[in-house]
């Protein structure tokens, strides 16, 4: 039995490589992808719901539009006042004292492409606290 590799198989693992080597660097991208834009959504919810709960509490789109701006910082390019649409709903005065409606805070904001291969992608954050807190 002969061992020995002989000339026709040489540059076979050259083929092979080229072969593989679109399909794994397309599989880690989409990978990356998926991952930053996961981030995203996540922080999106996050500020969504800091932005409600300053809305709950203070009743001040302003104070609400900064508390999520606060809580989106690690998104770039940053959360500007026009991606909080609509504005956050207000909670409406009590003659009670006691309120049950919701206040609810939502952003949209585009997640520019990574690599090129997919996106922009538009992501919104929805939040719904009680009203008083």
């Amino acid at each position: 039995m002969n061992l020995v590799v002989g000339n026709r198989d040489r540059g076979a693992v050259a083929v092979e490589m080229a072969l593989l080597l679109p399909v794994l660097v397309l599989l880690l991208l989409g990978i990356m992808e998926f991952g930053r834009a996961y981030n995203a959504q996540v922080t999106l919810t996050n500020a969504a719901r800091d932005g409600a709960r300053a809305m709950a509490i203070t009743n001040d789109p302003v104070k609400a539009r900064a508390a999520a701006t606060a809580a989106a910082s690690t998104l770039k390019p940053e959360l500007t006042l026009t991606n909080f649409s609509p504005a956050p709903t207000a909670c409406p005065a009590s003659t009670t004292g006691t309120t049950t409606t919701n206040t609810t805070f939502v952003i949209s904001y585009q997640l520019p492409s990574l690599t090129g291969i997919a996106g922009p992608f538009t992501m919104t954050g929805k939040g719904t606290m009680r009203c008083g807190g």
